[in-house]
Parts: C-alpha cells; structure tokens; sequence
C-alpha cells in the first residue's frame, strides 16, 4: 500500500513540476522570495492569549507579536475539531468536500446517539496538491515539526510535500510532554525535555541550515492538547497567582449531560500556554539574529476552539467566555480563532480586520505572498487575504460555512452544520433541523436566538446552506439503528 501511494504521488508531483517548469523562477526571484513560518497551536481558544483578554494566562511574546502584526478579528477554524481543520489549512478545500469531518479515527456509535455519521476518509488524500507542494514548486524548501494527525504512515508528511517532517505522524496528541517521547519521528532528548521546547530547538536548527533559501516552516505545537503536563516551576508560579484572583459565578455550569466552564483558572493549563509562548519568542529572537525577520512573514492562530465543555468535569482546561462553548461545537467558542499576521514593512503594525477568514484562506495567500501561480481548483475553498492585509479591502466572499455531521463524544456537541454571512450566523442541528439565528455584532455570545424574530433571514441563509452541502458533496448523518432514547 505504502509503495503504490508513494509511486501515484511521485507520478502526480512530476506532472505538475513539469507545468511549473513552463512559468520559471530565476535564482534572483527566490531570493526575494518571503520565507514563511506558519505556527498552529492545538486547541487553544480565542480568548487564552493576553492580547486577546485572557487576565490568567500569560503571553508576553504573542502580545508583542500582535502589536506588530495585523490581528484578524474573526478569523475561524474551518472545523470544531483537528484533523478536518488540518486537512482544510494544507489543502485549500473545505473539510465537507474532503470528506474528512472529524478527527481520525473518530468517536463510534452510541446507543444514546440518534444519528450516525456516513463513513468518511481517515486521511489526507494522496490526491491534494498541499500547499507544502505549491510551495516546493515554487522554489522553497518545507519543514513540518510537531502534531500532523492526517492519517497513517503513507499519509505522513514527507509524503504531502514536507522535505523534512519531526514529529508528524498518526497520533493526535504526545503521550508524554516530556522525554521520552515515544514517537517514532522524533528521538528522544535527554529525559525531563520538554516537547515544546524541541520543536521550536528544531525549528530554529532548520532556519539556520535554509537561511539562504526561501522557506515554508510549519510549526504545528503539539501544545496545548491534552495532557495536561506543564514545566514543574510554571505550574507552582500559576497556583501562587490563583490564589490572588477572584472569580464572579460558578466555575462550572451544567447543561443536560454537559459541563461548561466559565473560569481560566488551571494552573497546568496556564503553564502550557506560557511555555509556547516563551519559545515563540525564541523563535522570533533567532529569526532576528539570523537576519531574516524582514523578508519573513510570521502567522500564528489555532486549528480549533479551546476545550471548555465536557460530560466529565475534570479536565476542563480552560474557558472561552464571552464565546458560547469550545471545541467540537459549532458555537463561536469552538471554531473562532486568535490570528496574527506579521510582516515586517508591508503589513501595518497594530492594525486590525474584522473580515471573516477562515482555514481554506492560507493556502492561496501564502503562494500569492510568496508570488507562486494561484491554483484555483485546489484551493478552491480559499480566498487570498492578500487585499485584507495590504488595502483593508474585502474578502470576494459570500459566506463562510461548516459542516460537522457528529457527534463529538465526552465534548456534548451535537451533528450541525452552520454558516455565517455578514454579521448573521446560522445553526442547523441535524438530529430535529432546528435552527438557531445570531447577530454576532450584538451577541457574540450567542445567547439570544433571532430565529423566530427573522423567518425570512433563516430562510435565505437555510437556502443558502442546502446549496452549499450540495455543491461539496456533503455527507449527511443517517439514523443510528441502534438507538435507544
């Protein structure tokens, strides 16, 4: 299996190198080419950063970062959950038309669960030109460094474009933050290492090696998923400071068999944000000696909302507040993102957009910073935020939408679909088609459901919705037959 997927890959990398061939790049042209480094966190929620209001977790790097950057207001995860998002990021393509909804594996049926999902592909197809592709075609050499979660060995990401991959393999989250790691595509440091510390010591060793290169680096944080495992003194410094703080209201709130958490206030959890914040800035400072911080572009956000619900109250890392829920539902708080977008003398430092963006959007704007032939059937659920970034102009977009067609086991979220259009959301639960309506410019917490008051506004965005399902393929859930209520 692993040699037949390798020879369609080479053979599908040849034909394209070869139209590639046909636009031609001088040595002169990729050495103005911008380098890019592109940081993914894992489950980190909208509001867990200090710049982004997060008064217990500590992020000094990132603040600096953001005050440099422009910092897209609603940006969005193309998915609740990792894999889909991931797939949407590398691929251009919505996870719908992918037909990777969840994350890999996926959660099996439950007797309690009325619907059941259609089987959907458990990796990232051999198929998709990734961006890591475009961009070697382009001239730049790819690294990849921490979690991939998009399949198994043939799917790795040596095998979608990656020249060199640490770290990347099946797996959804480290079995251990510390040395030894156990992970085949990573060799053990010296015992006690710390994960986050190791993949930034890595990345920073490739930059060194490419910094006469242009170069793509995908910095994927295994940080800050589960499990719960900070650095000793981190942890301690966090229970001192909580000891300091009050909290209004009930840490913990109840909604039928799911937990909500209302407090940042885990001092582990704090430790793990501090810890990857810490090394972006070692990144930024070894980006700066090696000279390289002007021709760079710096993007950091997140591949889902942060984990604030849960049938079992403990864990419960952290809280998204004012943002409704977290990771696997499709309210803000399980899909909204944090996004910086730095570049030194190009993008205006300080700025903001409130343009809503979304995961397809990285793919075609990175090949078109980087001056690489746009490749619209591939990315074809993506749009350049080039025009965002340098004009303030708008995004040539309708709607954004998602498509989730689970359950997402311990997390309480239900199968939905939802998609936003201007200031207005709209959420379609599968199991009774109920809707819910938002003005996300008046309630961004989600707490007062427009639905009655607006039929002809759910009409047009419902119609809108079941035509978008259709044109990507969508796979709807079908009854669980094994249900019992």
């Amino acid at each position: 299996m692993l040699i037949k997927t390798i020879c369609n890959k080479i053979h599908y990398r040849v034909m394209l190198v070869s139209l590639f061939l046909q636009v031609g790049c001088t040595n002169s042209e990729l050495s103005r080419k911008p380098n890019i480094i592109f940081i993914l966190a894992d489950d980190l929620g909208w509001r867990d950063l200090g710049f982004m209001g997060s008064e217990f977790y500590e992020t000094p790097n990132l603040d600096k970062l953001a005050s440099e950057s422009m910092v897209f207001t609603n940006a969005y995860a193309a998915s609740p959950i990792c894999s889909p998002s991931r797939a949407a990021i590398l691929s251009g393509k919505h996870p719908a038309r992918l037909h990777l909804t969840d994350w890999i594996p996926g959660n099996p049926p439950s007797r309690t669960e009325k619907l059941m999902a259609k089987p959907f592909k458990t990796e990232l197809a051999m198929e998709e030109f990734t961006l890591a592709e475009a961009m070697q075609q382009g001239g730049y050499k790819t690294f990849f460094a921490g979690k991939w979660h998009l399949g198994e060995e043939a799917f790795y990401p040596e095998y979608h474009g990656f020249d060199i991959n640490i770290g990347g393999n099946h797996t959804g989250h480290p079995s251990s933050y510390f040395s030894p790691y156990n992970n085949p595509q990573l060799p053990d440091g010296p015992d006690g290492e710390y994960l986050t510390d190791r993949l930034v010591n890595e990345t920073i060793s490739f930059m060194k090696e490419e910094q006469g290169n242009p170069f793509l680096a995908f910095l994927s944080f295994y940080s800050v998923h589960l499990p719960l495992q900070g650095k000793p003194e981190k942890v301690e410094k966090y229970r001192k400071k909580l000891q300091n703080m009050n909290f209004n209201g009930k840490e913990l709130v109840q909604q039928g068999t799911t937990y909500f958490k209302n407090h940042q206030n885990d001092p582990v959890y704090a430790a793990m944000v501090e810890s990857m914040d810490e090394n972006i800035g070692r990144l930024l400072k070894a980006i700066k000696q090696l000279g390289l911080d002007k021709n760079t572009i710096i993007v950091f956000t997140s591949d889902n909302g942060g984990m604030a619900t849960n049938r079992n109250p403990n864990p419960i890392p952290t809280s998204n507040l004012p943002l409704r829920a977290g990771k696997g539902h499709l309210y803000e708080g399980g899909i909204r993102e944090p996004l910086i977008v730095c570049w030194p003398g190009r993008v205006v430092p300080g700025s903001r957009s409130d343009e809503p963006v979304t995961g397809t959007d990285f793919y075609p704007t990175f090949i078109d910073l980087a001056g690489i032939k746009m490749l619209p059937e591939q990315h074809i659920d993506g749009n350049s935020l080039k025009p965002a970034l340098f004009s303030k102009e708008r995004i040539d977009r309708q709607a954004i939408f998602w498509h989730y067609p689970h359950y997402s086991g311990g997390l309480g979220g239900r199968p939905a679909a939802a998609v936003r259009m201007g200031k207005y959301k709209l959420i379609a639960f599968f199991e009774d088609m109920e809707v819910e309506l938002y003005d996300l410019e008046t309630d961004i917490s989600e707490q007062h459901d427009l639905s009655t008051k607006m039929p002809k506004k759910v009409k047009e965005m419902k119609g809108l919705l079941h035509a978008w399902r259709k044109e990507v393929g969508a796979q709807m859930p079908i009854p669980n037959p094994d249900y019992k209520e």
